[in-house]
């Protein structure tokens, strides 16, 4: 190339362009090799000054929230007495994070009578974004850790790890997922809200963050590490035949219509008493007393006048008479034998039952209508028991019921339901339910307290587990296993209950997945972040 054509490609305006861009990107290489250099001068020194050095690598972080956390314990296995933990934070690009508050607490649970234990690290910022502290474990056993970073940010994230002494290392087991914060809120007291990291009001615990993400899906992640941990068991929403228990508590009582009443339509006075104590047992036909009467005995005479005259009318009169004043056939065609008025006349049981009223001696003087004696016939008795008004639609007269006796632990008995009365009670709300039953051996007894278990049948129904809802006011809400880790708060309208399932109305199908243990630990541990307008 000769002089002249070099001159004009170094004037040509292409060629000028290409040098002045390879210019520019050999700065920029050297920049970003200068900038390399420094950063690894800083992290560098960084460990260096640890009084305890630990081997990092980018594999030991963890991201929770918008930070980049690493937490090493040394020793390597945690023992009983001094321990050291350094806690590396660093931003999402992977800056060191200056200036955080951070926290870390180990706690060992209440076991028995011994209160829980806490183990908390005296934390120092040692140099950019690393955090140091030593704690005491003062005594072997699990010590689940806790740790909280927060910053002037409004940043706050925490993460929970699996710590035990003899144990060499730990387990992360949760920490705060990634994504905008949308509030602060308290694990135990819900209703409080903050827009800044901080402390609840109510109870003085750290707030955490409720996430955008968690609000708009509706559910709370709970890993299957933390389910083990507190106890979490799911099962599924089934139908199956249901039958509603219906207890009630009541008394033996006699049978009001197997009550004998004896009284007499004449003045008079008892002879011989026979029934002469109350709860002795009379057969029909047995002789109760003897009684003197002028008014019976002139009505006698004048019976066997009409007799021995064959006055047929007037015969049929006294004998009408003699029957309505407590003589039966018997007696009068024995007095038309014998020919001759008695002067102490008897009179016999109507049947068979138990004296349970005596209101006479021998000799003593009665009046007519008074009620001379009781007889209560036992083979069939009453219980009378009380029902409270949401069980009243459930009872109808014909059920059976199984009865237990206090006194009599083991035996049942059966009864059937007789009668419900048409009205409540107006102080207790409650109407009385009669139920009848056959006293076969003469082991029940009037005045015995009594336990009926009625069963209302409804069909088949879609039941879940009692311990499965939680009642929050007027509200009942079941957690449902949506997957992925994922729980979701479901408020669920339910019906009637038996001892171990409960009647599902709305808000369930059969074959979801709900859980049905744990539930408060649940809304403690995970803060029912996703579900706390629900509560």
């Amino acid at each position: 190339m000769t002089t002249l054509q070099r001159a004009l490609a170094m004037n040509n305006p292409s060629n000028k362009m290409k040098k002045e861009y390879v210019i520019g990107v050999s700065a920029l290489v050297a920049t970003l090799i200068v900038t390399f250099v420094a950063i690894q001068a800083d992290w560098g020194a960084m460990f260096s000054s640890l009084s305890h050095p630990i081997t990092t690598t980018n594999s030991d972080f963890v991201q929770a929230g918008p930070f980049q956390v690493a937490v090493n314990v040394e020793p390597g296995t945690p023992q009983v007495g001094e321990n050291r933990i350094v806690i590396l934070v660093r931003d999402q690009f992977g800056k060191p994070v200056s200036g955080a508050m951070v926290r870390a607490v180990g706690e060992m649970p209440a076991m028995g009578a011994m209160p829980a234990m806490r183990a908390q690290a005296d934390i120092q910022e040692s140099t950019a974004g690393v955090y140091e502290g030593d704690f005491d474990l003062p005594m072997a056993g699990s010590w689940p850790l806790a740790v909280d970073v927060a910053t002037d940010a409004g940043h706050h994230v925490d993460l929970a790890f699996d710590m035990a002494t003899g144990r060499e290392g730990i387990q992360l087991t949760t920490a705060t997922p990634s994504g905008d914060v949308a509030y602060y809120t308290c694990s135990m007291h819900p209703s409080v809200k903050s827009a800044t990291p901080g402390t609840c009001p109510i109870c003085g615990m750290n707030l955490v963050p409720v996430t955008r993400e968690e609000l708009q899906s509706g559910s709370v992640m709970v890993d299957e590490g933390r389910r083990q941990t507190i106890g979490v068991k799911t099962g599924e929403v089934i139908r199956a035949p249901f039958a509603v228990p219906i207890r009630l508590q009541g008394q033996i009582t006699y049978d009001e219509t197997r009550l004998s009443a004896i009284s007499l339509r004449f003045n008079g006075w008892i002879g011989d008493l026979f029934a002469d104590f109350e709860g002795k047992p009379v057969r029909k036909g047995d002789k109760l007393f003897t009684v003197y009467s002028p008014e019976l005995l002139s009505l006698q005479e004048e019976y066997l006048e009409s007799a021995k005259r064959s006055r047929q009318g007037l015969v049929n009169a006294s004998r009408k008479r003699l029957t309505l004043w407590g003589l039966n056939n018997a007696q009068i065609d024995w007095l038309e034998k014998q020919g001759k008025a008695q002067d102490y006349v008897p009179l016999f049981a109507p049947n068979d039952g138990v004296v349970i009223q005596k209101n006479i001696v021998a000799g003593a003087a009665f009046s007519q209508g008074q009620t001379l004696l009781q007889i209560a016939d036992l083979s069939s008795l009453w219980i009378e028991t009380f029902a409270y008004e949401q069980d009243l639609p459930l009872i109808e007269p014909g059920m059976s019921a199984s009865v237990r006796l206090t006194n009599i632990p083991g035996d049942e008995f059966t009864a059937t339901v007789m009668q419900v009365d048409p009205f409540l009670g107006e102080n207790t709300r409650t109407a009385r339910v009669r139920l009848q039953v056959v006293n076969v051996d003469g082991k029940l007894k009037p005045g015995l307290f009594a336990q009926a278990t009625l069963q209302s049948d409804f069909g088949e129904m879609l039941l879940i587990p009692k311990d499965a809802v939680l009642v929050s006011g007027e509200k009942r809400i079941v957690f449902k296993d949506i997957g992925e880790g994922r729980l979701k708060p479901v408020t669920v309208r339910t019906g009637y209950s038996d001892d171990e399932y409960v009647v599902v109305r709305k808000g369930l199908q059969e074959g979801d997945r709900i859980v049905t243990s744990g539930n408060f630990l649940i809304a403690a541990e995970s803060k029912l972040k996703a579900g706390v307008d629900q509560w």
